[in-house]
């Protein structure tokens, strides 16, 4: 009964153009008043905790670097960089888009910002050279998604607040997987692309190569300075964050000259506004994660996946097929926030690493944002592109279904989190 009020309270206030932050307070609310628990001290004191956090700092700050990245000539450079490589290989501005978008999430850590930048600069290129427009945009938007999971990570901050489990693990565990979504992201780019007729560019010289590879070393700098710090203990995640916004700050005015203080008011109201909304949402949410730890409701949970405890594999099958549910309906951020409380207790009893879950529950989450009719990423490359989404969608189709391919190949092969997972933290 408490799961269906939780539920139903929730689903409804959504149903209703509820902003999904009010939402949760008002399913908690819900939850309050069938356990008769209400008390508006408590409701209080569980939204001011939720945001009074330490790793939560991360989040404004690799949201500060993403924005003065993406101002600051950073992004500009990385493109750049990737079409003297692979520009001139048939389909090669889709794999300057996906070499981008891997550099990019090394840099930013947010989905929606790569998004933005890549389809700003890359898809009119596409198109200009032949490429069909929606399929275009589909490759960027799915090659944007592998932000989240490729270190820093905003995702991963939140999940592993939400969770308590180490941010730093998680980092160095989302490495592998998504390089991995990018290599079958290009290999569905090669085979849809191999049927157009598109003008190829002329190759770079060894000249113009070496140029945009000088002038992008700053940009590069940032995640190898992130990964070192992190590896060796020499900064937390949350601090890491900081060097991120000052490393991109202190490149993009003094060594690129291409930001000023006048840019950097706007640049600074844009990630506080972004940052606002995620703050008040895992506010929001902890007001729900006290009530369904108090209304026992991942005991409940349990109780009905118990036929599929004792089997690992297919317990992590039923939970990512939830999750891929969930994601058509819910943005990344509401969900981790809202299942994660939920489905920790049931993972922890069923014996499974909390990190390797995480990286699967990330990945799930990430490719929800390209999955209509919410998909966040959709709407920005949408947007930028002038495009229906109803075509960008379309052209998702073929990148979405090879991410699911590799999510559920980490599903059945742990072994390829794990190994680099342990490598990496020796």
């Amino acid at each position: 009964m408490t799961v269906l009020i939780f539920v139903g309270a929730l689903l409804g206030a959504m149903a209703i153009g509820i902003p999904i932050a009010y939402a949760l307070l008002f399913s908690g609310l819900a939850l309050m008043l069938h356990l008769d628990l209400f008390d508006a001290q408590i409701l209080a004191q569980n939204v001011i905790n939720g945001a009074d956090s330490f790793p939560l700092l991360a989040v404004p700050f690799f949201m500060l670097a993403g924005e003065i990245m993406n101002v600051g000539g950073l992004s500009k450079r990385i493109v750049n960089l990737a079409i003297t490589l692979v520009g001139h290989l048939r389909g090669g501005l889709g794999f300057v888009a996906i070499l981008a978008a891997c550099l990019m999430a090394a840099l930013s850590g947010s989905a929606v910002a790569d998004a933005a930048a890549l389809a700003t600069l890359l898809l009119p290129m596409m198109v200009k050279a032949g490429h069909d427009k929606a399929r275009a945009g589909g490759l960027i938007a799915s090659a944007s998604i592998i932000a989240p999971i490729i270190p820093p990570s905003i995702g991963f901050v939140v999940f592993g607040v939400a969770a308590n489990v180490s941010i730093g693990k998680l980092f160095m565990a989302g490495i592998a997987p998504g390089l991995l979504m990018g290599v079958a992201i290009a290999t569905a780019w090669w085979l849809v692309s191999s049927r157009e007729k598109v003008e190829l560019p002329a190759a770079s010289t060894w000249r113009e190569k070496w140029i945009a590879l000088r002038e992008s070393l700053w940009a590069l700098g940032l995640p190898v300075i992130v990964l070192f710090g992190l590896k060796f203990g020499i900064f937390t995640p949350t601090e890491a964050a900081v060097v991120a916004a000052v490393y991109a700050f202190l490149v993009s005015s003094l060594v690129y000259r291409e930001i000023n203080l006048r840019q950097m008011y706007h640049v600074f109201v844009s990630a506080s506004k972004i940052t606002a909304v995620i703050m008040f949402l895992v506010a929001a949410s902890m007001v729900s994660a006290w009530l369904i730890t108090v209304a026992d409701i991942p005991d409940q949970v349990i109780a009905l996946l118990q036929p599929f405890m004792d089997n690992p594999t297919l317990l992590l099958i039923a939970i990512m097929v939830l999750v891929m549910v969930v994601g058509t309906a819910m943005d990344m951020m509401p969900t981790i926030l809202i299942l994660t409380p939920v489905l920790m207790p049931v993972v922890r009893e069923a014996g499974i690493d909390p990190i390797y879950f995480g990286v699967l529950f990330i990945m799930n989450n990430a490719i929800g944002l390209v999955t209509p009719p919410v998909g966040s990423v959709l709407n920005v490359v949408a947007g930028v592109g002038k495009m229906r989404l109803d075509d960008v969608a379309k052209g998702v189709l073929p990148f979405m279904i090879a991410q699911f391919i590799v999510m559920f190949l980490l599903v059945l092969f742990p072994s390829i989190v794990m190994v680099p997972l342990n490598f990496l933290t020796k």
